[in-house]
């Protein structure tokens, strides 16, 4: 398997890390949104979101938040975006499941993403469909 961040979890590709422990590495982003974009991986392997282990998520999704507010401080940004693309069309492109930390900055007009407003039969028909896969699959959550 050739996977570019299980590279960089073994140290047998470069990046500039800003942590790590047994679990997890932290890295900027060699192709950042803005400065200080930081990925957040688990060194093991997982393809997406939907793969990790519960454990391991809540974890990783811990650090994330710690690593965030450290992140804003130190390039003094106004806020800040946590992001996980998972699949091709959301825009993922390594395929090891990772956390987006994004720095924001006042009028940076970056991601001010499209929104759409549901007519009256679609909000309730979405919402019924959703629901159904929630009793379809319950037992995933289950365990």
């Amino acid at each position: 398997m050739d996977c570019i961040f299980c590279d960089i979890a073994s140290k047998e590709s470069d990046a500039e890390v800003i942590f790590e422990n047994e679990k997890f590495i932290a890295f900027l982003d060699i192709n950042p949104i803005n400065f200080g974009h930081t990925l957040v991986i688990p060194k093991n392997h997982y393809d997406n979101f939907l793969t990790i282990g519960g454990e391991e998520l809540l974890e990783l999704t811990k650090l994330t938040q710690y690593l965030a507010g450290v992140v804003k401080r130190a390039v003094k940004a106004d806020g800040f975006n946590i992001m996980s693309n998972n699949g091709v069309s959301a825009g993922q492109s390594v395929f090891h499941f990772h956390y987006h930390i994004i720095p924001r900055f006042e009028n940076d007009s970056l991601m001010r993403l499209r929104t759409m407003q549901y007519n009256a039969d679609e909000i309730g028909r979405y919402g019924n469909m959703i629901r159904e896969s929630v009793k379809k699959y319950k037992d995933l959550l289950d365990g």
